[in-house]
């Protein structure tokens, strides 16, 4: 058995009433993100049918889906694996994040009402209790923040885009411990927050672009690398 997979184990139950098929998603998706399955781990269907104790069709669905995420590769006769993290994926990743998340924050700006400066502050003021690391708990609090952002946009659809990005964006920052200080973090939220909260999307837009393009940078430089992105703020 690959030794990685047994890390799923216990990954594959609990959650309530799910199909097979999503049990085996979550599993091996939660997995790939927080890097207990690192890159490259291959995914023998049958050895993974094993360790969740269910049939490999499920798990041919869950890998399917992962593979449409980006997060899998199933290669020619050989397989599928956890797909790896490269300089050149991440500059692609955070270019998409860019054209993503800048749209939603300008609208986010526009649209900003009493309730949504309200959930936002209540979610950073969480994200700002949270330990200074790169834990998997921290990388939720500040995914809430963000999304409590984006979600003032008024789009599904944007929200629906920009999930899958984000998620992919994680793998490399949970994977790069130095990438996300909270403390050097805290004011780019604040900038942001107080952007939208002024409905001024030029500046909320350009406070983001900063926020994204310093994390880029600092992961590209930690995975030995040159900085990818130029900032939009002094």
């Amino acid at each position: 058995m690959v030794p990685e997979l047994a890390v799923l184990a216990e990954e594959g139950r609990g959650r309530g009433h799910r199909t097979l098929a999503e049990k085996a998603f979550d599993a091996l998706h939660g997995a790939i993100i927080t890097g207990q399955l690192r890159p490259g781990t291959r995914l023998p269907i049958e050895e993974l049918a094993d360790v969740l104790e269910m049939s490999p069709m499920p798990i041919r669905e869950a890998v399917r889906r992962l593979d449409a995420a980006g997060l899998v590769e199933n290669i020619p006769h050989r397989g599928a694996r956890v797909t790896e993290l490269s300089i050149g994926d991440l500059a692609e990743v955070y270019e998409a994040r860019l054209a993503l998340e800048l749209l939603a924050i300008r609208r986010a700006a526009e649209r900003f009402g009493e309730r949504d400066c309200s959930l936002a502050r209540q979610r950073l003021d969480l994200l700002e209790r949270m330990p200074d690391d790169n834990s998997a708990t921290t990388s939720a609090a500040h995914a809430a923040f963000h999304y409590a952002l984006y979600e003032a946009a008024g789009s599904a659809w944007l929200l629906r885009l920009i999930r899958p990005v984000w998620e992919t964006a994680e793998r490399y920052c949970l994977a790069a411990p130095q990438c996300r200080q909270l403390t050097e973090r805290r004011g780019e939220h604040d900038a942001i927050l107080e952007a939208c909260a002024t409905h001024d999307p030029e500046r909320a837009e350009l406070a983001l672009r900063d926020h994204l393009s310093r994390t880029a940078n600092n992961i590209a430089v930690a995975m030995g690398g040159e900085p990818l992105f130029a900032f939009s703020l002094a």
